[in-house]
């Protein structure tokens, strides 16, 4: 019992971090560009080994492992891709009703569609969970990469677009250098999760 308790702890502990950070970075530009110093002291010698695109590249493969590994201990995997097959079969089964006219088969899935809110309710609560979790590492990784690159003119050749200053932005507010984080991630995330045997919903 003592140790369910104290694991409890520990959660509320590690969601009250998150959540903290989350609300930080978003009140804040003194809260963001103080992290942004903190964790300079931690990883500001890495652009002095590596070009700073490299180094974008390897939190986009910190930060996918760290989210994948905390998606696949914090959710029910199982228990998701049974609501995925569940919802597939009722829409497929709502569309037929529909399709043949039979009135009384549809009053029947829509009172079985008002029951599946609680399922669904479940559901959004167990994906936005592990988003706390994963801003204890990510935000504070963020605020740094934001930081280094607002002090310093870093230029990086895109495919069609050439030479470019990734403090720019592509469309929009999105930065050359967040879409180029953005591209590392999608690969390494893909090889992360599949390895995990994580995602596929």
């Amino acid at each position: 019992m003592k140790t369910d308790e104290f694991e409890k702890q520990i959660t509320f502990l590690l969601l009250g971090v998150g959540t903290a950070l989350m609300v930080g970075i978003m009140v804040s530009a003194d809260f963001r560009h103080w992290m942004g110093e903190v964790m300079n002291a931690v990883l500001g010698w890495l652009p002095g080994i590596l070009p700073f695109h490299i180094v974008l590249f390897a939190l986009a493969a910190v930060t996918g492992l760290y989210a994948s590994l905390i998606q696949k201990y914090t959710m029910d995997w199982d228990y998701l891709r049974g609501q995925q097959e569940k919802m597939k079969s009722f829409q497929r089964e709502f569309r037929e009703a529909q399709l043949a006219g039979d009135k009384a088969r549809q009053q029947q899935l829509q009172v079985q569609q008002r029951e599946m809110l609680g399922d669904q309710s479940k559901m959004m609560k167990m994906q936005l969970k592990p988003m706390a979790y994963i801003g204890i590492v990510s935000i504070p990784l963020f605020m740094w990469a934001y930081l280094y690159i607002d002090e310093h003119t870093i230029y990086l050749t895109f495919p069609f677009w050439g030479v470019q200053t990734i403090s720019d932005t592509v469309l929009g507010p999105i930065f050359y250098w967040f879409y180029w984080y953005f591209i590392c991630s999608i690969p390494i995330s893909q090889i992360i999760r599949k390895a995990l045997n994580i995602g596929g919903l």
